[in-house]
């Protein structure tokens, strides 16, 4: 929509309130409320004030002030208000310089995608992302000098403490959780309710099923879009799953590994790129693949390990990214082969429907970070020519020793994850879509606040394992 067209459209459903979201770096959204008095066509260019001096990773207080300018084609009445409400995202503006602040993740996305153009590769990069959550009945988790202990229980869980203890005859045991019909699937109605939520926000949903996972693990696939807009997309698909949830009781985590021993949840992404409406991954190599789309692979592995701490940026991501759980941990690519960090699916022959999905990127990633990032990382590999090496079709998990040592693999830890991506970043840096200072910021507070923060606390099972030593 035009702003003109967002207010006619604010009259014609009665809206009362306006709601201006963002999104801070380490992901998590942020929002600021006016009457909707206050919104008019000037607002569009003139924007609202802000403080940003409290939002995790951006200004400083001597420089907090900001402005956030409504984006029109964002504009959705939020299901979950009282009153009636409605949401739009803003970009972020230096008020002195009239420039969009460079540690506004969506403007990060938004650089990616002109930078593409700029190429002349392609016009069009195409994301879709399929995240995965937990649904529990109850969790609570605290932290201080002397004690640290988390508690989660779940109706679907055998190790429910609930009211239903003495009912396990269906529940999905451990890693059995793929595709039961209900009653072993408790989650058919909410995740339909989730589906119609999204759909009516204008989220276009492909399907929905549980998950491996016990517990309550399930996942809701958007149909792709480009790259922003799938950004976009993400942040209301949480946004909805968190809050329907809420409503029936139920709370959510979209953390990579919250139970143990148990699958964990990923959001592999696919991706693809096009040109003047014609798709460039379609070709007559490998599993129907263009040199392109081999070239870009290149990218995705010889880049993954510095990704990997914008698409995989929490201690917990690397809880999940671990052998035995169908995480990609090792670095090839495949047809087929789920084991892989790359996998070509092969669903159609149709030339539209071919692309790579990447399957090492976690939901608790910046949706804004992680697909400019990638994004990045393939182009690196068309404009260099990187060659992917060999494809890897068989079960990685049932390689010898031997084999296994030539097959390289992500980062076994935050930490390694943020040291890679110190030292191979230069090809986010290309057509200042990242800058160093995004770069610097982002590592920094990662180590300071998450990797130190959880190094320097007692585990729990420590204690079972040393008190008596």
């Amino acid at each position: 929509m035009t702003p003109t067209e967002v207010l006619a459209y604010a009259t014609e459903n009665e809206v009362r309130q306006i709601d201006l979201r963002f999104t801070d770096i380490p992901g998590l959204s942020h929002h600021i409320s006016y009457p909707i008095s206050q919104l008019d066509e000037d607002s569009f260019t003139e924007g609202f004030g802000i403080d940003g001096s409290s939002i995790r990773g951006w200004a400083a207080i001597n420089e907090s002030d900001m402005l956030l300018i409504p984006d029109p084609s964002t504009a959705y009445i939020d299901p979950f208000r009282e009153v009636p409400t409605m949401v739009m995202n803003g970009n972020v503006i230096d008020p002195l310089t009239k420039q969009h602040y460079e540690r506004d993740p969506r403007w990060i996305a938004q650089k990616a995608e002109r930078y593409l153009a700029s190429t002349g590769l392609a016009d069009t990069a195409y994301f879709g992302a399929e995240a995965e959550f937990f649904i529990f009945d109850n969790v609570s988790f605290d932290q201080t000098q002397n004690s640290g202990f988390y508690f989660i229980d779940a109706e679907e869980g055998r190790w429910n403490s609930g009211r239903r203890t003495d009912n396990l005859g269906y529940r999905p045991r451990v890693k059995e959780g793929y595709f039961p019909v209900p009653p072993t699937d408790h989650y058919m109605d909410l995740r339909s309710e989730m589906v119609e939520v999204m759909i009516a926000c204008g989220l276009n949903v492909e399907c929905h099923h549980h998950e491996v996972a016990t517990g309550g693990q399930c996942e809701i696939d958007q149909k792709f879009d480009t790259l922003v807009k799938s950004a976009d997309n993400m942040m209301l698909y949480k946004y909805v799953v968190r809050n329907v949830a809420y409503q029936y009781g139920k709370t959510v985590t979209f953390m990579p590994k919250p139970l143990y021993g148990d699958n964990g949840s990923g959001m592999h992404c696919h991706q693809s790129l096009w040109k003047t409406g014609h798709p460039l991954f379609a070709g007559d190599l490998y599993a129907g693949l263009s040199q392109m789309a081999l070239y870009y692979i290149g990218g995705l592995l010889k880049h993954a390990r510095a990704l990997s701490a914008i698409i995989a940026p929490t201690t917990n991501s690397y809880k999940r990214l671990v052998p035995g759980y169908e995480a990609p941990v090792n670095l090839a690519y495949s047809r087929r082969n789920r084991s892989a960090a790359v996998r070509i699916p092969m669903y159609s022959a149709s030339p539209k429907a071919k692309r790579v999905e990447f399957r090492p990127p976690d939901p608790s990633c910046n949706p804004y970070l992680a697909f400019a990032a990638m994004m990045m990382a393939g182009l690196d590999g068309v404009l260099n020519k990187v060659d992917p090496g060999e494809s890897l079709d068989k079960d990685i998990y049932d390689l010898s020793p031997e084999e296994m040592k030539a097959v390289p693999s992500m980062p076994a830890s935050l930490e390694e994850a943020l040291d890679c991506l110190e030292e191979d970043h230069n090809f986010l840096l290309k057509g200042d879509v990242f800058t160093e200072d995004l770069i610097e910021t982002f590592i920094s507070y990662k180590r300071k606040h998450e990797a130190d923060a959880v190094r320097l606390r007692p585990h729990p099972h420590e204690f079972s394992l040393y008190y008596d030593i």
